[in-house]
């Protein structure tokens, strides 16, 4: 094993390190809360990885996002993601995506070549369709919802949709996911706290959102841990 992964070779065995090299981790979203997953991830010693996102560091990202830097304002998000992941592990087997997600393609990109996708998306329609295709492609997923408008770090979790609570996006994915017969065996992580309504902002709809609420420096890199536990405990237990 490389020298890097001592630590964690102590944690989690030979074995244990073995499973994550071999496994193959898609993550849709690289802002506040995917750019965290990937790190996580890398750093626990995956071996494969897809990123997509289609975004470049804008100026206000710099509150809460992994590359966001004044001196990468401007430039996209994979490319930053993408070579701090590979500074990371230069082994790691990268493919990058640059693109926003289209509601079409996001049922389009997930295949059974993937162990775990985690949707880090904050999109409506593009979280919704990813996560009905890894359903019927039967390809585990940990779907992130709204880390916006909240400030409690004691109330983020990790439960199953049906049981979410509190939290306005997961309220609208459980409505429309029943649309679709699809009503519970989806993981996802939340907060229980209910968002400030006083810092919603509406947008003009670009790229599929209308509207986010203000967000503080920790609340999305604790839900892109929280994505990334939950994908490295599942590789870890998973026979191959």
């Amino acid at each position: 094993m490389a020298e890097w992964t001592e630590r964690a070779e102590l944690l989690y065995k030979k074995e244990g390190l073995n499973k994550l090299q071999k496994s193959n981790v898609l993550i849709v979203g690289m802002g506040g809360v995917g750019s965290w997953s990937a790190e996580f991830l890398a750093r626990a010693g995956v071996g494969k990885m897809t990123i997509v996102d289609g975004d470049v560091v804008d100026i206000t990202n710099i509150n809460r996002q992994l590359p966001a830097l004044h001196s990468t304002v401007g430039q996209p998000k994979i490319t930053i993601v993408g070579d701090r992941l590979m500074d990371i592990n230069p082994e790691l087997q990268l493919t990058r995506i640059q693109e926003f997600l289209s509601p079409e393609r996001a049922f389009e990109i997930v295949t059974d070549e993937f162990d775990y996708v985690l949707d880090c998306i904050d999109s409506v329609t593009p979280k919704l369709n990813l996560i009905i295709g890894a359903k019927r492609k039967h390809v585990k997923i940990v779907s992130c919802m709204g880390a916006g408008g909240k400030m409690d770090a004691s109330k983020v979790k990790v439960a199953d949709i049906s049981t979410s609570n509190s939290c306005f996006l997961a309220r609208v994915i459980r409505k429309r996911l029943k649309e679709v017969k699809i009503d519970k065996g989806v993981k996802v992580v939340f907060s229980t706290e209910i968002q400030d309504e006083n810092s919603l902002k509406t947008t003009d709809g670009k790229n599929y959102k209308k509207s986010f609420y203000g967000t503080n420096s920790y609340m999305p890199g604790l839900f892109g841990l929280y994505a990334a536990e939950t994908a490295i405990r599942y590789l870890l237990k998973r026979e191959i």
